[in-house]
């Protein structure tokens, strides 16, 4: 039987790069948050929860609010987490197993956080990323809640048992039993190592074999081991006209990745580079009027833009959410010479799709690994790729202007 899914996730990127994992495989799949109507008859659901930025018991009130209301009867769940555990998903963990024991009599959490292809693993119940411990990086510098990437420990912080599978054990071809055993024992998730696709393939078919009381947890690497473990279909494409206005690139993401990739696109120059300041989105309305006059004569003409919020020295991770909102004000007014757009950061993303009263993604493709396209659902109908900030490389935003701007021309997605 092929099981139709229900996403929960902890920002619009990964909302999208997890359920475009199915829509590759043939299933229709949308993302959607707020107050967003869903359309029940979709087979893969997404929901945007928003709760990177919530402190604990908001996140894991609006995760058990949010299971209450979407539709999961016949649906396997899927928690999405970061896989390089920002957030809160311990508590989010907790919420869910919570809600699908007191719906289902029973629930037992898988739990493989690793993304080979964007280079996070997990090995002894740790997260790595580029082979190095998550602790050393950058990403873990600038945001972190919990002591240490050890899984077993995060999870403990929400009073949740779990026991680690080693790489051995997801190996040895025996991991459905290893996997049954965790279940019958007490334990709530079990932990499991991955270094490769192949791993997650092991892992996502000993878990769909567990039956409905198996609910997923990781990020878009164990999402497409999922949807690839089922059978292919021929997906409809997703169509729209062509598009004579250029496409709006917004980054508002301060991972390194995505500031090399926004110098190496201007460095070409076939866009207009406009950096706006904190400085100016919070204090200068005068500023940020001419950044969207800027922004809707660059796209009227059928020319790319790009804007970026700027900063100097270590950035400041309290003020990410006004950030986003105001750079979702400021170019509010160019919504209707948008022909298609591009945001890098979920947090940016979500911001500026609500304020143009964008409420969903029919998602059509994926650009490449965490980099998912679709059609924007709502007021305004263009393309739009979005793109987790510390995904990709120097050439990621390189590749999505390219491809928006094929899709502008040619009127397809798919």
């Amino acid at each position: 039987m092929d099981p139709r899914w229900l996403i929960l996730a902890d920002d619009l990127t990964g909302a999208a790069d997890c359920a475009i994992a199915f829509r590759r495989r043939g299933r229709a799949a949308a993302v959607v948050w707020g107050q967003a109507a869903w359309d029940e008859a979709v087979p893969v659901l997404s929901y945007d929860a928003d709760s990177r930025g919530l402190a604990e018991a908001e996140a894991a009130r609006r995760h058990a609010a949010l299971l209450r209301q979407l539709p999961g009867e016949g649906r396997r769940v899927f928690k999405k987490i970061d896989s390089t555990l920002r957030g809160q998903p311990a508590a989010e963990i907790a919420a869910t197993l919570a809600h699908l024991r007191r719906t289902h009599g029973s629930a037992f959490g898988i739990l493989a956080p690793a993304f080979p292809g964007t280079g996070r693993t997990t090995v002894g119940g740790r997260v790595r990323v580029g082979g190095r411990p998550l602790e050393e990086t950058e990403v873990w510098r600038r945001d972190h809640r919990y002591d240490s990437a050890d899984l077993g420990a995060m999870l403990a912080t929400a009073g949740l048992a779990s026991r680690t599978l080693p790489l051995a054990t997801i190996r040895d071809g025996a991991l459905d039993d290893a996997l049954a055993e965790a279940g019958a024992t007490g334990g709530h998730i079990a932990v499991c190592d991955a270094e490769t696709d192949d791993d997650l393939r092991r892992i996502a078919q000993a878990g769909l074999a567990m039956g409905d009381t198996a609910f997923f947890i990781g990020s878009a690497g164990l999402a497409h081991a999922l949807a690839a473990a089922l059978p292919p279909r021929a997906a409809d494409p997703v169509r729209t006209g062509p598009n004579g206005g250029g496409t709006l690139l917004v980054v508002g993401s301060m991972s390194e990745v995505s500031r090399a990739a926004a110098r190496r696109l201007v460095s070409g120059g076939a866009v207009l580079h406009l950096p706006v300041t904190p400085q100016t989105l919070l204090a200068e309305p005068q500023g940020r009027a001419e950044l969207a006059t800027r922004v809707a004569a660059r796209l009227a003409s059928g020319d790319d833009a790009l804007v970026e919020i700027v900063l100097a020295g270590e950035p400041d991770m309290s003020l990410g959410p006004r950030l986003a909102h105001a750079l979702a004000e400021a170019l509010a007014p160019v919504a209707g010479r948008i022909g298609a757009l591009a945001a890098t950061g979920g947090e940016t993303a979500a911001a500026l799709l609500t304020r143009l009263d964008i409420r969903g993604i029919h998602l059509a493709d994926e650009i490449e690994p965490g980099v998912s396209l679709g059609l924007t659902l709502g007021r305004l109908s263009i393309p739009i790729a979005t793109k987790a900030g510390a995904f990709g490389d120097a050439d990621s935003l390189l590749r999505i202007r390219d491809r928006l701007r094929a899709v502008r021309t040619e009127g397809s997605l798919t």
